[in-house]
């Protein structure tokens, strides 16, 4: 690796000097280079790092030659860096790609398309050729958190869930905690395949086989983002999981625009608190948090809760009637709305165990 290192550093030298660009034979043997080290096992956060690193020793070793008055040949080293130093680079990691084919199986490179596309990292492009997965502008990204215990760490359980759920869904995905499980599913633009509705039926679909899969209920947050700002999508997702109920048989998606209430009241204690003391007036009532649940799924319809429920509607009317008298709120109102809604996710979602749901 540091004859290969000085060898590079010598035919940089060489070219800025001259004013000259890489040859082909140059990119091909570092593309040959690349693929021994890919074949060879070397991780694809290594081989980032190695290159992380000669950029910035390269850097380093201009800043240390260069005399008080060597200005103008410094910014000619400068100059001719950026575009020679990537077209070195791509030569590298694609031979690098070619050589993990011969490496890793096919689940192990998707994975590392997922990590790439949620890090933002640059290389994700190379890695969704050498996949042959379609490169798109929009991916909506699935967090998916297990309830339960989590998966041992390197369980090959967890492997063998991913292999599953790829040759169902060719789409990049990776388990980024041995409780999450993240899929990225690629967004058509309106008027292709129907645009986002057909994406959220895909993406459901995969829900359910994970769902399946591992046999436990599971919290399920999306958000949509453009490739290059996944990392934002992700994080985002991530805290809608941790906000909605698990559910043994998703139905829907979470978004932003279903849960920015309860991801509001996660930033303000004081609003958490209030509402956890609703939640504990609302348990010491008969099926009350239930109710409300199937009160507000069926838009405050008193005959589809009642049917849903498999109760007489005036039972129905004595619960919300016994939420007012708790709670101090119509449950139909403006305000109950806003606030019992919240209060019934929170504790589906299990926020608040000393205060259980009814």
């Amino acid at each position: 690796m540091l004859e290969f290192a000085r060898f590079l550093r010598s035919r940089e030298v060489e070219l800025c000097v001259g004013g000259g660009s890489f040859t082909e034979r140059d990119l091909a043997m570092l593309s040959a280079v690349g693929e021994e080290r890919g074949a060879n096992g070397m991780s694809l956060t290594s081989q980032r790092r190695i290159l992380g690193l000669h950029s910035v020793l390269t850097l380093r070793e201009v800043e240390e030659a260069a005399g008080p008055n060597d200005v103008d040949a410094v910014m000619r080293v400068l100059g001719w860096l950026p575009t020679n130093g990537l077209d070195a680079q791509r030569a590298y990691t694609r031979g690098f790609l070619r050589g993990q084919k011969r490496a890793l199986p096919v689940v192990r490179r998707v994975q590392g398309l997922a990590r790439a596309l949620l890090a933002d990292d640059s290389v994700a492009a190379d890695l969704a050729d050498s996949l042959r997965m379609a490169e798109v502008e929009h991916y909506q990204v699935l967090v998916v958190r297990m309830t339960g215990e989590p998966l041992p760490e390197g369980d090959a359980r967890s492997a063998g869930i991913a292999e599953d759920l790829l040759t169902r869904h060719q789409v990049p995905m990776t388990w980024c905690r041995t409780d999450e499980f993240v899929a990225l599913l690629p967004v058509p633009e309106q008027g292709q395949d129907a645009g986002p509705q057909a994406a959220e039926r895909r993406a459901l679909d995969l829900v359910r086989d994970l769902v399946e899969i591992v046999g436990r209920p599971c919290s399920v947050g999306a958000a949509v983002g453009r490739v290059g700002s996944l990392a934002g999508a992700h994080a985002l997702a991530r805290r809608i999981s941790r906000v909605v109920p698990a559910e043994a048989s998703p139905h829907r998606l979470h978004t932003l625009r279903d849960v920015f209430v309860e991801l509001g009241v996660t930033e303000l204690p004081q609003i958490d608190e209030w509402l956890r003391d609703l939640a504990t007036r609302l348990a010491s009532g008969p099926d009350l948090v239930a109710t409300l649940d199937a009160f507000y799924r069926h838009d405050m319809n008193r005959l589809h809760t009642a049917g849903a429920l498999h109760i007489h509607p005036r039972t129905l009317d004595y619960r919300l009637h016994r939420v007012r008298e708790l709670a101090g709120m119509d449950p139909g109102s403006t305000r109950g709305v806003r606030t019992l809604s919240t209060v019934v996710a929170r504790l589906l979602a299990g926020r608040w165990a000393e205060a259980p749901a009814s």
